[in-house]
């Protein structure tokens, strides 16, 4: 039987198909089209101290090659969500990380210390969100500041400490090096890109504009995430996860060979519900009916080693 798990330090996956925070909800809202108990883990919506209404509508508008957004985060704080959403994770063993986003240095650590105060193994920090007016990308683009909130978050969570990163930068090295000299466990790459959306109707004699500025995702980004995930394997010692365009199992192939030790399915989701679960299958059955018994034989074909 082919062993999928994902053995990197504190990076425990029973397999390598994760889902990106903000396209799978908390915990049971994909439960009608697959076995969640089957994915390497979900990633849950990010998780502020307190509830967000988010941004105002409209924010969402699809791209030929995908979706821009602008969410702004919303949801329904830390504490509704360790009554509420963690019982029912918990009690249904779906493995998980949750995905924790602040304004300010103080928030994160707060919102990490709840997270160790009730077991939670995983977490991921969003420092690279770019459709809210404070908090996340302003931490994510400056290695220094980025140090030392991975320090600080660091110094009160024992789990498996993972730093979600930004495209929008000129160096995603340098920020990687930061996050692994503070104490992250893993990165994951790429958040979405800075976009723009605009859709024009004409309609008697004049033009409807429909217009969104946030987070750009879906097929389009992937040249783009896999040449930051080539990037950071070049120079980090600690897991990547990769995430950008994933539609399928060759896509995943694809971060692979590109240095990713496991993936995240974002907005995929949204068109192909079933998406993750239907790839955790054909990854078994490709490496049983190959010949490949774990997944570091496999990731290492995929890059000629």
């Amino acid at each position: 039987m082919p062993d999928m798990r994902v053995n990197k330090g504190k990076l425990q996956l029973k397999n390598p198909i994760m889902t990106a925070s903000g396209t799978y909800g908390y915990n049971l809202e994909y439960e009608d089209f697959t076995d969640l108990t089957t994915l390497g883990a979900i990633v849950t919506k990010a998780i502020t101290l307190e509830p967000r209404n988010g941004n105002p509508w409209q924010r969402i508008i699809e791209t030929d090659c995908g979706m821009v957004n602008s969410i702004g985060l919303e949801n329904v704080g830390i504490e509704r969500f360790l009554k509420e959403k963690l019982p029912v994770l918990i009690k249904r063993k779906i493995d998980f990380a949750v995905n924790i986003a602040g304004s300010t240095l103080d928030e994160y650590t707060t919102l990490a210390k709840k997270c160790e105060d009730n077991s939670i193994k995983i977490i991921e920090l969003n420092v690279s969100c770019p459709n809210v007016q404070h908090g996340c990308l302003e931490f994510g683009v400056d290695e220094n500041t980025l140090g030392s909130l991975v320090k600080s978050v660091r110094s009160v969570f024992s789990g498996c400490l993972i730093v979600k990163l930004t495209p929008n930068v000129t160096s995603i090295e340098k920020l990687g090096l930061a996050c692994q000299a503070a104490g992250a466990d893993a990165v994951s790459a790429i958040n979405t890109l800075k976009g723009t959306g605009i859709k024009l109707t004409f309609e008697n004699g004049k033009f409807k504009k429909e217009q969104v500025t946030g987070g750009y995702s879906g097929r389009g980004i992937k040249p783009a995430a896999l040449s930051a995930v080539m990037r950071l394997s070049k120079v980090l010692n600690i897991p990547i996860i990769g995430m950008g365009g994933i539609y399928s199992l060759n896509d995943v192939f694809e971060f692979f060979a590109a240095g990713a030790d496991a993936v995240q399915i974002g907005t995929a989701n949204f068109t192909h519900p079933d998406i993750a679960g239907k790839i955790v299958s054909e990854l078994y059955s490709f490496m049983e009916n190959n010949g490949f018994n774990t997944l570091d034989e496999l990731k290492g074909a995929l890059r000629n080693e």
